[in-house]
């Protein structure tokens, strides 16, 4: 059901004046001199480059795509020159998305080979992932397709050493996305916890699946009274990578809702009609493992992946319910649409009797959204050095996030005359931190982040360097925490 592109990724020694492909993409600078590979490429096509220049048609302008066909002078059939912005600010975030914009450019049609040259040998994995993500687009049900993966990506110039990270962090963000792109009638709980299990065999990790027989025996009733108004029943499903036996261990913890309906307090259509995407946490958290345990690192993850669809019925939960989580907290429900940190309660609960060191994904909260807009992600965190250092994992991935307070004068927020706890902050305000401040009471002693990831998980819309629908969010920053993990 979940097939990820069969595209090849290597890295080239070639000069790229001489090596034949399909198209042949270059970054130029904004405000700076041709240098290096681009001063190259100049002086073979007789000052192509300075002369589209001088007339301004190539600025440099970050993430600007100028293509030239049949450009004399060079081995490839066609040359893409894309902006990279001013010379101090290319980042990996910046390549990036460069490589992934171009990408998007090239695959509208069917090519063999696409060659980027890479700025600097330090950059290419940002290059390579980039020129994945831009591969891969949302139309994974047409019949006639829209988007061509290219059967090899050559990175000219760049670090044979960084190859199978590359490959690692593509297979991940690939397999993230389709997972969040797939249609909910062939996504759901039993479905997703079958593509883990593949995931698990192929790449290395240990998968074990819970039914729902199993979730009532481990006490997981939060989790159960969120599933119980749809016929397809709850999974968890425990990734659990070893790679430093003896060590202390990352958990991962993931909110998957494969579809969110709001329950009995349903959503408007506008509010449903992307809410397939509701799982991107436990995708996220998914391609991350896959990842980590695709280049053997040496650091021990737990993965927990909480999946249920949210569905309205005459079994629903109802607003009033009160469920009782593994910790033996009660819970009042007071609104349905509330349901991810309902699952997510009984999955730290279980991860924090594993590990001292948690991080949850959530397409949590719409208040997120307001705060921070669609490119940004919430952090918040018990412990502010271990959400620092979280933090610093993002930011090294070139993905982005934001703290929010998590002191006690939020407290209130979650207080019920009836129950341990609501699930609902209550009224309009600090709704993000409210999500965080009821994930907070399931984490016992753990050091605990909580990512909100509602706004880049998903785009509304084409960008440059995106397509409509899931991102990936959070899969590059994932490896990149494991990384700071294990040291």
């Amino acid at each position: 059901m979940i097939t990820t592109p069969k595209t090849t990724i290597d890295v080239s020694p070639e000069a790229p004046t001489t090596l034949k492909a399909d198209w042949l993409v270059v970054g130029i600078c904004a405000d700076g001199a041709l240098t290096g590979p681009a001063a190259a490429i100049d002086a073979a096509t007789a000052g192509l480059l300075t002369r589209l220049r001088e007339s301004g048609d190539i600025t440099g302008k970050h993430l600007e795509l100028v293509p030239v066909l049949s450009p004399t002078g060079l081995a490839a059939t066609r040359l893409l020159v894309v902006g990279l912005g001013k010379p101090e600010a290319a980042t990996r975030a910046t390549i990036h998305d460069a490589a992934a914009a171009a990408a998007r450019h090239i695959t509208g049609k069917q090519v063999g080979t696409i060659a980027f040259v890479v700025p600097s040998p330090e950059h290419t994995l940002a290059a390579g992932v980039g020129l994945a993500q831009g591969c891969q687009g949302p139309g994974v049900r047409k019949t006639a397709p829209t988007r061509f993966a290219p059967e090899r990506l050559l990175l000219l110039g760049g670090d044979a050493a960084a190859l199978p990270r590359v490959l690692a962090e593509a297979q991940g963000l690939w397999l993230a996305r389709e997972l969040v792109n797939a249609p909910p009638c062939d996504l759901y709980p039993e479905t997703f916890a079958v593509a883990a299990a593949e995931s698990g065999r192929i790449s290395g990790f240990d998968v074990e699946i819970w039914d729902e027989s199993r979730l009532a025996a481990e006490r997981m009733g939060s989790l159960l009274g969120v599933a119980q108004g749809s016929h397809r029943p709850a999974r968890l499903a425990l990734l659990r990578y070893n790679g430093n036996p003896g060590g202390p261990t990352l958990g991962l913890v993931g909110k998957g809702v494969t579809f969110d309906s709001g329950g009995l307090s349903l959503k408007p259509t506008d509010g449903m009609v992307d809410m397939k995407c509701d799982m991107a946490g436990a995708a996220a958290v998914l391609g991350g493992v896959q990842a980590i345990a695709a280049q053997k690192l040496k650091v021990n993850v737990l993965g927990i992946l909480a999946l249920v669809e949210n569905m309205p019925s005459g079994n629903a939960v109802k607003l009033g319910d009160v469920l009782t989580a593994r910790n033996g907290k009660t819970i009042e429900v007071l609104n349905t649409d509330a349901e991810g940190r309902l699952i997510l309660a009984d999955a730290l609960c279980y991860a924090s009797e594993q590990t001292g060191f948690l991080v949850n994904f959530a397409t949590l909260t719409g208040a997120c959204l307001v705060a921070l807009g669609t490119e940004t992600s919430g952090l918040m965190t018990n412990n502010d050095a271990w959400g620092e250092q979280i933090l610093g994992a993002i930011r090294t991935a070139g993905e982005r996030a934001w703290k929010l307070p998590m002191d006690a004068s939020y407290d209130g927020l979650i207080k019920s005359k009836v129950a341990d706890m609501r699930n609902t902050g209550g009224g309009r305000w600090g709704g993000a931190i409210a999500g965080g401040k009821f994930l907070e009471q399931f984490v016992g002693e753990a050091k605990w982040v909580h990512m909100d990831i509602a706004g880049p998980a998903w785009a509304d819309s084409d960008t440059a360097a995106l397509d409509a629908g899931g991102t990936g969010c959070m899969v590059r920053s994932i490896v990149e925490m494991a990384l700071a993990f294990s040291m």
